[in-house]
C-alpha cells in the first residue's frame, strides 16, 4: 500500500523562497509526467521522512484538486547528506510496469562463520521489472544454510513478488561464504635490515682485494 503525502500547489518560487519554505517545516517538490503539465507542489518534511525511512517508492499525493499516485524519482540533499532539499515524482499508474532497483539485505547467521568463513556481500541491489503498485521496498535473502565456499546467487531470491520479473542475471552471485585469507607468518619476513649488512659488506671486501 502507498505511502499517503499530503501536499498543495505552490506559487512562490526562488531560492529564498524556497529556505523558507524548509523552515516552516515544508519541502519544495516537483510533479511530472504522463504527458500532464509539470506542478510545483509542498509537502511535510516530517511526512516525506517518515516514508523515506520506511523505504517507500511509490506514493499517493493527495491534496487540493490533488490525488496521484506518484514515485520518488530523485531526492537532492544537502551537502552533508543529512536533509532533503528538494523532491521530484514522476506520476505512474498503480498497473504500469517499471524497471526499478532494489535494495537485497541479509536476514540470519550463516554457519559457515562459525567455522571461520567469512561473508562476502557482494551485490547489494538487483534490478526487477513489476508494477508500481508491487514494487517492494527491499528483497532479503536467508543465509541460515549458508556454508563455507558456498553462495546464493540473484535468481534464489525467494521474497520476489509473484508478478515481478528478475531482470539481473539469475546466475549473479549475491553473496558468499569464503575461507579468509591467511596472512603472511611473521617467521616467514624477511627484513632488509638482516640483508643490507651482509651486501655492503662484500662490496667493501671487493674493494680492499681491487686496492
Amino acid at each position: 500500500m502507498a505511502e499517503v503525502l499530503s501536499v498543495q500547489l505552490r506559487e512562490t518560487r526562488g531560492k529564498r523562497n524556497a529556505k523558507r519554505i524548509r523552515r516552516s517545516g515544508q519541502l519544495p517538490a516537483v510533479l511530472y509526467g504522463h504527458g500532464k503539465d509539470s506542478l510545483s507542489l509542498l509537502l511535510s518534511t516530517e511526512e516525506l521522512g517518515a516514508a523515506i525511512r520506511h523505504g517507500a517508492k511509490l506514493v499517493e499525493l493527495n491534496g487540493k484538486g490533488i490525488k496521484e499516485n506518484a514515485l520518488i524519482r530523485d531526492l537532492q540533499w544537502d551537502a552533508f547528506g543529512h536533509d532533503v532539499l528538494h523532491v521530484d515524482f514522476m506520476r505512474v499508474d498503480a498497473s504500469e510496469r517499471l524497471v526499478m532497483d532494489i535494495t537485497v539485505d541479509l536476514r540470519g547467521e550463516a554457519p559457515g562463520t562459525k567455522e571461520g568463513g567469512v561473508i562476502e556481500h557482494l551485490i547489494h541491489q538487483v534490478q526487477i521489472e513489476t508494477p508500481a503498485g508491487s514494487i517492494p521496498e527491499k528483497l532479503h535473502i536467508n543465509i541460515n544454510a549458508l556454508q563455507i565456499g558456498a553462495s546464493i546467487t540473484a535468481g534464489q531470491i525467494e521474497d520476489l513478488p509473484g508478478d515481478a520479473k528478475l531482470l539481473t542475471d539469475a546466475d549473479q552471485v549475491i553473496v558468499q561464504c569464503v575461507e579468509p585469507v591467511a596472512e603472511l607468518e611473521e617467521d616467514g619476513d624477511v627484513s632488509t635490515s638482516e640483508i643490507e649488512p651482509e651486501v655492503i659488506g662484500r662490496k667493501a671486501s671487493d674493494e680492499e682485494e681491487k686496492s
